[in-house]
């Protein structure tokens, strides 16, 4: 399949085998949560702060590093090798932060997932949980709704997109489809 963005709307909605007017039916959705499962960011067991430092130290870098380190305390060259420890140390030290940090984002993202979407399934408009959009699925956005998905633009009327730092965008007035 080439890039969604590449398509045309027509082709899009063709390759998904999804109805604008009418959108999935209940059959193809169970079919398609099944085949795809729910819409929702897996979290993975974290990592703890033993291993994430075990993982800095164990860089290719770092072990390189200590090598060189090792090798000017056994040339008495103790001004060199406390400035490479230091360096390793402040290094491990930074890359734990940062890994942790990029979990607790993670996690943050998917505390902010959208609760419900509208969704035009067998010829109707249901609201239910963002957790349900199946690729295929046509969602309606409304002024101030957040995008819960990827989505595709089929249409839109006065769109105005914001995109904060995390990622979340709103739109406002818009049809689009999900895709993968």
């Amino acid at each position: 399949m080439s890039p969604w963005y590449l398509l045309d709307s027509t082709e899009v909605l063709q390759q998904l085998d999804a109805n604008v007017v009418h959108g999935l039916s209940q059959p193809e959705v169970t079919h398609r949560l099944k085949k795809y499962g729910f819409n929702e960011l897996t979290e993975l067991p974290g990592e703890s702060l033993w291993q994430l430092l075990w993982k800095q130290l164990t860089a290719t870098m770092v072990l390189v590093l200590i090598v060189a380190a090792l090798i000017s305390v056994a040339l008495r060259d103790y001004t060199n090798a406390v400035a490479i420890f230091a360096i390793v140390v402040f290094n491990a030290i930074l890359g734990v932060q940062q890994e942790y940090q990029a979990g607790q984002a993670i996690s943050a993202l998917k505390k902010l997932a959208v609760s419900t979407v509208k969704v035009r399934r067998d010829g109707r408009v249901q609201a239910l949980s963002a957790r349900q959009l199946v690729p295929g699925d046509i969602v309606l956005l409304e002024t101030g709704n957040l995008v819960a998905a990827d989505y595709r633009l089929l249409e839109s009327s006065n769109l105005r997109i914001q995109e904060s730092s995390l990622g979340v965008s709103k739109g406002w007035g818009s049809t689009f489809v999900w895709r993968l």
